[in-house]
């Protein structure tokens, strides 16, 4: 599994620039993002095949450090809270192997990143400062109609994720 980091993320973290990635099905590439929620930092995290999005509130500082297990652990919270099975989440990990940090996955993928945070920051009153995992708010943005990389037309990304977990 590939999971990019976007300029502003990398630039946060301290990192030099990741290699591009080798993956060529969309299905296990995910592209991450740094952002501010009510003065907090967030991670964002939108599926490149799907849009699919889950953020995670108020990041410590410790925990951008593992950025592979903040996202591990943000994708099966958001994914149980939407109605998927433990079991399918961890199918899904385990067909996608190893998470490897790389670039962005282009320049369209990336234009769904940014309408999903333009989502995110409409949906701010779903949004709970007392807890990091946002099932509402993950719930509103996955269920509004969107366009996406991997499929034609508007659907929701909420459906559609459901297809890269089989």
């Amino acid at each position: 599994m590939e999971l990019g980091l976007t300029f502003p993320l990398q630039r946060f973290l301290h990192r030099k620039m990741p290699d591009r990635g080798a993956q060529s099905d969309r299905r296990f590439c995910w592209d991450l993002h740094v952002i501010v929620l009510r003065g907090r930092r967030c991670l964002l995290a939108v599926h490149c095949h799907s849009r699919y999005a889950f953020v995670r509130y108020d990041v410590a500082s410790e925990q951008w450090t593992d950025i592979p297990g903040l996202f591990r652990e943000g994708l099966t919270g958001s994914l149980a809270s939407a109605g998927f099975s433990h079991a399918q989440a961890e199918a899904y990990l385990r067909r996608a192997g190893e998470i490897a940090l790389t670039r962005t996955h282009g320049r369209r993928e990336v234009a769904f990143l940014n309408r999903a945070w333009e989502d995110v920051l409409a949906l701010d009153l779903c949004l709970d400062t007392a807890s990091q995992a946002q099932p509402l708010l993950d719930h509103a943005v996955n269920a509004r109609p969107s366009r996406c990389a991997g499929f034609e037309g508007l659907g929701a990304a909420a459906e559609r994720i459901g297809q890269a977990l089989r």
